[in-house]
């Protein structure tokens, strides 16, 4: 297992979709099977399902006589044995060491299993052996609710003397109600290990392990369920996450939607956000500033060519641009402002900027004023964005982020350039203030963007220097 996520996260760096993720996973679960054959009958299909299984099914007559298959591995055995009534067979297990809360792919241990089919003698085994009675499978039924689903009387009153409840089941705003219709990105929220004591700000990404590997994980907050607003805005981000695959956007690992809490996750950053690294850093090196902006400027290109409609970001700042282990920059942070769309290049806040509960010293004068505004937004967004990378500061600092912004927006002004110009190109001042132009028609698009900087970028000697003067193609 250990292989197959290491392999998972080398899939994830290099794009896979989450369908082709899956689908390489259970091409390896079968290679794997066919090589070792302790792997054999990992998902053994017993004689009743769980109680919350969507798809539960009953015994058929093929199942009224079972052996044990060849090739199971000790913890099947165990719940192949429980399922089959054999109490010696499960105590000589137990005997030789076996874990009594072994579980198998869906969670599900044999208490699980010997309550599903009523079997007492060896419900009784088990629990003396101190099984879990709590335990809870894929879905989060527990022994005791498979026992009262299938009528078994018997076991379940077992279960109910020794403090076993029932859990009530939750269903979630998007709860579909045919199995079919479960997203093909919907994740085992057994398989998510969260630390809940991290004391993690609501509506923020936190870190996690899927499967033994780390992600960053959002957990939709209990306020949440009742508010048809948030719930919009989280299906609204997963929309947008599930649909963009971009070497410089985040990639989305899947969700969960079925069970409560919902979860948006996506690929793991270690090295944080961009705006940390420049707080760290401070000014950066000519070369290292021009290749994070090719990486913020073909992220943002992509989410602007999206189609059927472009994907305005509208919060393009520092926090939300990630660091991946290679140095490689990816956008983040997208779809979380609700817009209320004008045109295909048109759209408008569904409610105005200061109502956001938050203020950002990279927001367009357009946004911040409440207007309509077009994708440019963003390329103001990227123009001070690199002007913080080249100077090492953020805009007007030490100015509150209010004074600086209504400088910005009300008043036109822009931060000086106090970097000497023969430490970068010219053509890179000039770029940055056509990016923050007051009028937005004014500001270049990111394609345009793209190729000026890669025009500078190949004019950079050898030594990683700028020669200080040349002149460019464009010109």
């Amino acid at each position: 297992m250990e292989n197959i996520a290491a392999q998972l996260k080398r899939g994830i760096s290099r794009q896979f979709s989450t369908g082709s993720i899956r689908r390489s996973l259970s091409r390896q679960f079968s290679r794997q099977s066919s090589l070792d054959p302790r792997r054999n009958n990992l998902r053994f299909s017993f004689g009743r399902q769980s109680s919350l299984d969507p798809i539960r099914r009953c015994p058929s007559e093929d199942d009224v006589e079972l052996s044990v298959p060849e090739n199971l591995d000790s913890t099947m055995q165990l719940l192949f044995l429980a399922c089959r009534g054999d109490v010696s067979g499960v105590e000589d297990l137990l005997n030789q060491g076996i874990d009594v809360n072994s579980i198998d792919l869906d969670g599900r241990t044999a208490l699980h299993i010997a309550a599903c089919e009523g079997h007492v003698d060896v419900a009784r085994l088990l629990l003396t052996r101190k099984a879990n009675i709590d335990a809870r499978d894929r879905w989060g039924s527990t022994a005791a609710a498979d026992a009262k689903y299938y009528g078994n009387t018997d076991v379940y009153n077992i279960l109910k003397a020794r403090g076993a409840k029932v859990p009530k089941t939750r269903k979630t705003p998007m709860t579909v109600a045919n199995p079919r219709e479960v997203p093909e990105y919907e994740l085992n929220p057994l398989e998510l290990q969260v630390r809940k004591s991290d004391g993690i700000t609501k509506g923020t990404y936190q870190v996690a392990k899927w499967n033994g590997t780390k992600v960053s994980v959002k957990i939709l907050d209990k306020e949440s369920y009742s508010d048809p607003e948030r719930i919009n805005a989280f299906n609204n981000e997963l929309t947008l996450l599930e649909k963009v695959r971009h070497p410089n956007v985040v990639q989305f690992v899947g969700a969960v939607t079925q069970n409560i809490p919902m979860m948006i996750v996506v690929e793991y950053h270690p090295k944080g956000d961009l705006g940390s690294y420049l707080q760290k850093k401070g000014r950066l090196s000519p070369s290292k500033a021009l290749r994070f902006a090719v990486d913020i400027a073909r992220g943002m290109n992509y989410l602007h060519e999206c189609k059927p409609d472009p994907i305005f970001h509208c919060d393009l700042k520092p926090k939300n641009i990630l660091l991946d282990n290679g140095g490689q920059l990816k956008i983040t942070g997208f779809g979380l402002i609700r817009l209320s769309i004008i045109s295909p290049d048109k759209a408008k806040l569904a409610q105005p900027w200061a109502d956001h509960g938050h203020s950002s010293l990279y927001v367009a004068p357009e946004i911040y004023k409440d207007e309509i505004f077009d994708r440019s937004v963003d390329v103001y967004s990227f123009g001070l964005i690199l002007y913080e990378m080249i100077e090492g500061v953020q805009p007007f600092h030490p100015k509150p982020i209010e004074e600086a912004l209504r400088m910005m927006c009300l008043e036109g002004k822009r931060p000086p350039m106090r970097t000497k110009s023969k430490s970068y190109p010219s053509v890179l001042k000039e770029l940055i203030e056509e990016c923050w132009n007051p009028d937005p028609y004014g500001r270049p698009t990111f394609s345009e963007i793209i190729i000026r900087l890669d025009k500078i970028v190949a004019n950079c000697t050898k030594q990683g220097w700028w020669k200080d003067t040349f002149k460019l193609p464009w010109k």
